[in-house]
């Protein structure tokens, strides 16, 4: 048996004291967390929420985050967790995919504006959050009232409840979390891990940045409902009893700010969080790098390609070597990582983890071979999920004899360190978050006056890509460019909708009617 809770439940009985979770003023001990969190379980079974039970939770990286999240787990319930950014729209869709029966959903306020747009996902999830049989409302004030009539606050639902719980037995082969991804069809699905998977990926990466415990100190930027910062971060720090400095919105001064004042050793980020902290460092010569660099130990990228030229300024500035990884939500998520001991391959994502085996493939599944040759990444191991939740053909067509297909085209040097060559499912990264085309282009053919839409990424400094789309409207539309990427900001999440619309006659496309996308980037 294994419940994915342990990993808090060990740091809190050794450590009981350290400081687990840092949020301004607010320090809260492993002990502080592990009793919250058994709050949390004994809500949720006297709820009737227990085993296998699908519980979702919209919250930035506060620290209701993990308490809820070890909470659920603890109840031997599984942890649905939610891009913050979501839509009403698309809240309702993800808690009707993964049939959940609880929803945990932070309110938001004006004075904690949680990306770069600002948090809009408990305005819109009100009235799909109603949808869950239970429905809380996490408060920045634990005290304040329900903002939502007929709503209970966390606060309220944890009055009374008793600091101690015994976490519910589930296997190790049991379902712990739900991601949802997408794929080319552009409708989101869940990816299943279970307790073990997320498990072997969390001692794997300790084993591999060589954590001691009770000695590393996290700042923790990376959004804690993505796999990276959940995986990475907060399992793999909690196992280690790491101190974990949450912020909510990165913010590069702030950051370097945290670094000095608590001597942080640990910090990892997508591409633009080094570029953004490069950029801060170069603005302010009296910061002292040097008792920065003293400290940090470990840097990591992942999310996207990490440019080369960002890789050496860190190295030059900072004096440590970003380790940079490559994974999906389907492998937990780690799948490779640079080797510690090794010299760095810049741009290379590194060799497959411990227990992981990697080869390309082609099409038909067949494996490319010779050194330099390309084809698409399939991965084997202890990582793979167990499936898409509820799609049975989607899984099948992922996953083949224990492989798993990723849809990302890379080639192998002579060595064995992979590097990322494509994405074969056109998928765009804007700032280290996933957008699928097809899903963009759908919900914008849904405008009466769009005709047909194409969505492509395109070239940007800060964000690496950002969101375009070619549009044909209908004859007599009386739309403008700039209402429509007005209207396509009220339909989705800020890191998804089109800052770019061009209209257009027609589209550029082969034969048989596929537009022809590489055109229009280029």
């Amino acid at each position: 048996m294994l419940n994915l809770s342990v990993l808090l439940e060990d740091s809190a009985r050794t450590y009981p004291d350290r400081d687990a979770l840092v949020l301004g003023d607010v320090r809260l001990t492993y002990a502080q967390v592990e009793a919250a969190a058994n709050q949390v379980a004994n809500l949720l079974v006297e709820r009737g929420i227990g085993h296998g039970d699908k519980v979702a939770l919209s919250c930035p990286n506060l620290p209701y985050f993990p308490i809820v999240y070890y909470g659920v787990l603890k109840a031997g319930a599984v942890v649905v967790p939610l891009n913050v950014l979501l839509k009403g729209r698309e809240v309702a869709y993800h808690l009707g995919e993964a049939d959940v029966k609880a929803y945990f959903c932070f309110e938001g306020t004006p004075d904690l504006p949680i990306g770069t747009e600002g948090y809009a996902g408990f305005c819109d999830a009100r009235d799909a959050g109603k949808k869950a049989e239970q429905f809380f409302v996490i408060t920045a004030d634990p005290a304040a009232p329900s903002p939502i009539e007929g709503v209970e606050t966390l606060g309220q639902a944890l009055a009374g409840k008793s600091p101690v719980f015994d976490t519910v037995v589930t296997e190790a082969s049991d379902t712990a979390i739900i991601l949802f991804t997408s794929g080319t069809t552009g409708q989101a699905k869940g990816a299943e891990l279970s307790h073990s998977n997320t498990m072997m990926n969390v001692l794997t990466m300790n084993r591999l940045f060589q954590n001691q415990p009770a000695s590393d100190i996290h700042v923790l930027t990376l959004p804690l409902f993505h796999t990276f910062g959940a995986t990475v971060q907060m399992h793999a720090g909690f196992a280690a009893a790491a101190t974990l400095l949450l912020v909510p919105r990165f913010d590069a001064e702030q950051v370097i700010g945290l670094m000095l004042k608590e001597d942080v050793t640990f910090f990892a980020g997508v591409p633009t969080m080094w570029w953004g902290l490069l950029a801060a460092l170069d603005a302010d010569s009296s910061i002292d790098v040097q008792r920065i660099a003293r400290n940090l130990r470990i840097g990591a990228s992942g999310g996207a390609s990490l440019p080369v030229e960002i890789m050496t300024q860190v190295k030059n500035k900072l004096g440590v070597q970003i380790l940079e990884g490559y994974g999906l939500s389907e492998t937990s998520p780690v799948a490779t990582f640079s080797d510690p001991d090794s010299e760095p391959r810049p741009g290379s994502i590194g060799i497959p983890i411990w227990g992981v085996a990697m080869k390309l493939i082609d099409d038909d599944w067949n494996e490319v071979t010779g050194a330099d040759a390309i084809g698409e990444i399939a991965i084997k191991g202890h990582n793979v999920m167990k499936g898409y939740y509820g799609r049975p053909e989607a899984t099948a067509d992922a996953i083949r004899n224990g492989w798993f297909r990723s849809g990302d085209l890379a080639r192998r040097d002579a060595d064995g360190f992979y590097y990322i060559v494509d994405r074969s499912k056109d998928m765009i990264i804007r700032g280290g978050y996933n957008v699928y085309p097809r899903e963009i282009e759908e919900v914008l053919m849904t405008h009466p006056d769009v005709s047909l839409a194409a969505v492509v990424g395109v070239p940007h400094d800060s964000h690496g890509e950002e969101v375009k789309a070619f549009v044909i409207l209908n004859a007599g539309a009386g739309i403008t460019e700039v209402e429509l990427v007005a209207w396509g900001k009220e339909q989705m999440a800020s890191y998804k909708y089109p800052r770019m619309v061009t209209f257009v006659d027609s589209l550029p496309m082969t034969a048989t009617g596929k537009i022809l996308k590489r055109e229009l980037v280029g």
